[in-house]
Parts: C-alpha cells; sequence; structure tokens
C-alpha cells in the first residue's frame, strides 16, 4: 500500500523493556495508575479498544508524534509501550514518577463514557468495537460456504 518492501523489524531493547516494566510495577503499587495494558497484537488502537471493554468506557485520543505516518502511530507494533489510565488528580506524581526514572511518555487523551475519537473525529462507539472485535472471525466465516470457511481467515 505504501511501497515499502523490505521494512525493519520494530526496534527492541530488553534492558529497556525491564526498566519500563519495572516503573510500570511500581507506579501500580504506589496506586498512581488506573489501569495498565501492553502495547502489542494490532497496536495502539487495539490496546486503548481493549483496554475499554470491561467497563463500557470509550476515549478521545490525538497523535503526540507528527514524524510518524498515522497508520504507523495507530497501528504499529512496537516494543516497550505501555498505555495507562491515570486519575487526573494523579497526573503531575505520574509524570514525576516516568521522568526520574527517564522513561518516556506521552498524553494521548481522555476516557470518556462509550465513544471513540481519534483525532477529533468519531469513531462510533466502544459497544459496536466489541461486536467488531467478539465476532470478526464468525462474522467471516457466516460469509463463505462450509468447505470453504476456513480457508478465508
Amino acid at each position: 500500500i505504501h511501497g515499502v518492501e523490505f521494512s525493519p523489524c520494530p526496534y527492541f531493547d530488553i534492558e529497556e523493556e525491564f526498566e519500563v516494566q519495572h516503573e510500570v510495577k511500581k507506579m501500580i503499587h504506589k496506586k498512581l495508575v488506573n489501569s495498565a495494558h501492553d502495547v502489542s497484537e494490532g497496536g495502539l488502537f487495539i490496546t486503548l479498544i481493549e483496554s475499554c471493554f470491561n467497563r463500557n468506557l470509550g476515549f478521545d485520543v490525538s497523535t503526540t508524534d507528527a514524524g510518524i505516518r498515522a497508520d504507523a502511530y495507530w497501528f504499529g507494533e512496537s516494543q516497550s509501550r505501555v498505555v495507562v489510565s491515570v486519575a487526573e488528580s494523579m497526573n503531575e506524581s505520574f509524570a514525576a514518577s516516568l521522568q526520574s526514572a527517564n522513561i518516556p511518555f506521552a498524553l494521548l487523551g481522555i476516557v470518556t463514557s462509550q465513544n471513540i475519537a481519534v483525532e477529533g473525529e468519531s469513531w462510533g462507539t466502544i459497544n459496536t468495537w466489541k461486536d467488531k472485535y467478539d465476532n470478526a472471525i464468525g462474522n467471516i466465516l457466516k460469509s463463505h460456504e462450509s468447505e470453504q470457511a476456513l480457508s478465508a481467515i
């Protein structure tokens, strides 16, 4: 789609990963974060969606790095990233904790009641995304003949 033929593997440093996980664990013990979820399959957008499922919450987010293509920013699977939610009253303590550990961080946005907004554009509600997430394979299989269903996925 973008004409990139030999894209390198995402950057990964085991020591950096250890430090990130160690700091997240410390912040959890200090009760600085309300939730935490690693960024993995599907990237940042899928992490945000998965984080909202159990309480039917939503989010309003924007990119923080204009130097990265939007698809890479929201769906890239680079390592050593964790999405956390932080109560507004804990923002300063949270930021100070990461700054003292020399761990980069960015504010993505806010938690909302159920609506999903990316870059100021409505992307529906968490219930719509949960249905797509939970039923994606079943919906693909329904649209194919039974003997061809598995080859469709």
